[in-house]
Formats: structure tokens, C-alpha cells, sequence
């Protein structure tokens, strides 16, 4: 099963699950599980009739585009293999996309292939507080999204066994993340990735905290040990998550690449990882002041244009506010890490260290073009605007050279979350 090499919209992936839904009508169902923030639909594809259900949910990260793909690559497979799916007593059931408002924004770049800035100058990311997965950590019960409510709610109907979380990141390798052990599952996600030559991600920004079940594979620390550096305020014991524990369940999220780099393989203990860490905390820092004066120019500018309201803002607000208190987190690792630092750690703390800052310009930069300012080339508007392209252009080139990575095609990409996702499933089950 191969899929296009670009990545399908909101509309796109509701409209194929529609059609499918359509040509096979004993099989699978389609229905409105809830509405985004914007009023778009949340749709709920269902294949099967068993009484054991896994859910899949895409577009928890609007930046993180393959989940969509990947829910109907698994779907598709699900009707091909009916007769296993009977016998198995499975349901499989896909949230297609979680957060379809920020995923749409993300949409205004290229589908498919493209370079590094090109990336970073299409992002989005929301602040914490407002990615439906996150935001029940981070809101009190009463002030929770419609989208997070909506798959709760999808939670406690269906009492899956399973939740996978479609994730990827820009540059790296792939990973799992499990909120309870699913063993011997390091062995055949390993297999698949070597098959389609995308690199085992074995130290993470991400999981850093977590427990290694093998390569690539880490599972959530027992509640009250430290999952998160301590600048980052939410926590996967209040995300959704945690809520399949409710009912015997757990969650899987699988990690895949846009660009892959081997360098986040390599498990040999790093040389100097605490003069490394110190130079990416100071890097950290540099960075982050320059960001701060950017924003700091951009908001009378924005004030004008009455944009101060923007999700994009305060997404762009979140990440500057975290520079420092983050450059903080990577120096203490120097004398403090919960791991032995490897190479692969220190290239993970690398390039999550040059991410932040690309997309906060990259949203800053989107800001601007929004607010249609003074095309003066002397003027302020678009001197700032020169600033941020320049900075993202060369941050952006400097984050793939350094790290010599490649572009991962897109069906590579959903391939390995699929059957990850297969993988897993039968292990559990």
C-alpha cells in the first residue's frame, strides 16, 4: 500500500475516509464526534464491528502533518484484512484529525517535499495551553477545549485497549513513546525502520526522562518521578494519554521524521556532553534575545492590525518566554543529566535548541505578512520582515547541513508510523 508523496489536507483525509465509508457500508461508519473551537467537524471513522477497540487519532500537532495519511493508510488495511479483524474481535477507529483549526493554518505551504525554510515559514504551533492533547494538564476541568472534551468523551465511550498518537518532528529519526510497556515491541519497529531507512531516534529531547524498552522505545516514568524538563508545565499524567489507563488501556505515540538524520542514532557516549550543553544553553540564550527584540518590534506593528488576539501570537509568545528558563534546563544537564548523555542525546538537545527559535520567527514572520503592513522596503514593517527571513534562511540551512540530513519521503514516512501502529496492536492484543 503505498501512499502519495505529499500530505493530504483536513478536507482531503475527511473526504477519502467518506468515500471509504461509502464503498463499504457493512464495515465502516462515519460520524461527528464534536467540533473544533472554529466549529470545523471532528470526524470518527470506524471499521469493524468487535467488541475490543483501538483508537487512532491524528493532528494532535498541527505542525506534524503525516497522521492524517497514516489513519487512512490504517484504515484501508483494516477492510483489506476483514476476515483477521473479525477473528481478532477488533474495532479499529480513527479521530482523523484533533486539531483541524491549527492544522488548517499549517496547510498554506507546500503539501509535499520542501525545503527547510519553506517549512519553518509555513508553521504553526500552538502554545501548550491550547493543543488539545496537552490542555487538560494545563486547564482546569470547566475551561477544557471543545477538542479535548470531544476525545475524552470518544475515550470513555469506547474504552480502547489501545490509543495510538500520530506525532512527527521536523528533524531527527523516529521513536515510540508508551504510557505502559507493550514488550518486545523495540524489535520488529526496529525491523521497519531499517527496511525503509529512517533512522531509530535512541535519545530524545522529548523522552529524555523517560525509561528505554529497547532502541527508539520509551515508556512514561511511574507517576511523581520527573517526565518533562522543568520549564515545560504540562505533563502526560493530565494529557488525554493518560485517560485509556481509566479503562485498562494505554497510549502509543509514534514519532516519524521529515528529515532524517543518523546523527540521533548514535548511542556512543558523548566526548565533552557537559561543555556541549552549556554551548547550547548560551546558544539557547543568544537566540532568544533575538527573538525577543523581534517580537518586542513586531507587537505596535501587530497592535495596528488588531492581531494581538492571534492564536499565532501567542504561540509566538510561549516560545520566546521559554529561552531562558530552557537554556537554564540545558546547562544543569551538565552536572545533573537523569542519563548518560550520548551522542544521540546531544544531537537531539542540538536540534531542538535551532527548532524554537525557526518557529518562532517563522510565526512571527506569518504575523507580518497577515497584517499586510507598509511594503516600503525603508520602512519598519519590512525591515523586520528582512530580519526574519534572513534569520530563518540561514537557520534553517545551518539546521540540516550541520546535522547532514535528508528529506524522508512522505509514503516512507506514513509506512513506518502504520506499521509501527500494526506492530503494536498485535502485541497487546
Amino acid at each position: 500500500m503505498r501512499a502519495p508523496d505529499a500530505y493530504p489536507t483536513v478536507s482531503g483525509v475527511a473526504a477519502a475516509a467518506r468515500v471509504l465509508a461509502l464503498r463499504h457500508p457493512d464495515l465502516c461508519r462515519m460520524r461527528l464526534a464534536g467540533e473544533s473551537r472554529a466549529g470545523r467537524p471532528l470526524w470518527l471513522l470506524s471499521v469493524g464491528h468487535g467488541r475490543r477497540r483501538i483508537l487512532a487519532v491524528a493532528g494532535p500537532h498541527p505542525d506534524e502533518q503525516a497522521g492524517g495519511a497514516t489513519a487512512l493508510w490504517l484504515a484501508e488495511q483494516a477492510v483489506r484484512d476483514r476476515r483477521r479483524l473479525a477473528e481478532a474481535d477488533v474495532t479499529w477507529d480513527f479521530l482523523l484529525c484533533l486539531d483541524p483549526d491549527g492544522t488548517v493554518l499549517n496547510e498554506n505551504g507546500p503539501a509535499g517535499e520542501r525545503p527547510p525554510a519553506v517549512h519553518y515559514r509555513h508553521t504553526f504551533r500552538p502554545h501548550a495551553a491550547e493543543q488539545p492533547e496537552w490542555a487538560g494538564s494545563l486547564r482546569s476541568p470547566r475551561e477544557e477545549l471543545p477538542e479535548t472534551f470531544a476525545l475524552l468523551a470518544i475515550i470513555d465511550e469506547l474504552k480502547p485497549v489501545l490509543q495510538f498518537s500520530l506525532h512527527g518532528t521536523d528533524v531527527g529519526g523516529s521513536w515510540v513513546q508508551l504510557t505502559g510497556d507493550v514488550p518486545g515491541l523495540a524489535e520488529p519497529f526496529g525491523k521497519y525502520a531499517a527496511e525503509l531507512d529512517i533512522p531509530v531516534q535512541t535519545g530524545t529531547f522529548d523522552a529524555l526522562f523517560w525509561q528505554s524498552a529497547g532502541p527508539g522505545v520509551f515508556v512514561l516514568p511511574p507517576r511523581g518521578e520527573q517526565e518533562r524538563f522543568g520549564t515545560e508545565p504540562e505533563s502526560a499524567d493530565g494529557s488525554t494519554w493518560s485517560r485509556p489507563h481509566r479503562h485498562g488501556g494505554l497510549t502509543v505515540l509514534v514519532e516519524v521524521p521529515m528529515w532524517a538524520t543518523r546523527r540521533v542514532a548514535d548511542p556512543a557516549p558523548h566526548p565533552d556532553p557537559a561543555q556541549a550543553v552549556v554551548a547550547l544553553g548560551a546558544r539557547l540564550r543568544k537566540d532568544g534575545a533575538a527573538a525577543a527584540t523581534s517580537l518586542e518590534r513586531a507587537l505596535p506593528l501587530l497592535e495596528r492590525a488588531r492581531l494581538t488576539g492571534s492564536p499565532v501570537l501567542r504561540g509566538v509568545e510561549q516560545a520566546v518566554g521559554a529561552f531562558s528558563g530552557l537554556a537554564g534546563e540545558f546547562e544543569g544537564l551538565a552536572t545533573r543529566s537523569p542519563v548518560p548523555l550520548t551522542m544521540a542525546h546531544i544531537a537531539a538537545l542540538d536540534i531542538a535548541a535551532r527548532r524554537i527559535p525557526l518557529r518562532a520567527a517563522g510565526m512571527l514572520l506569518r504575523l507580518l505578512d497577515e497584517a499586510r503592513l507598509d511594503e516600503d522596503p525603508h520602512s519598519e514593517p519590512a525591515r523586520l520582515r528582512s530580519r526574519l527571513e534572513r534569520r530563518i534562511d540561514a537557520g534553517a540551512r545551518d539546521l540540516v547541513a550541520s546535522t547532514d540530513a535528508r528529506w524522508v519521503p512522505i509514503p516512507d514516512q506514513i509506512e513506518l508510523q502504520a506499521r509501527t501502529c500494526l506492530a503494536a496492536a498485535d502485541l497487546v492484543l
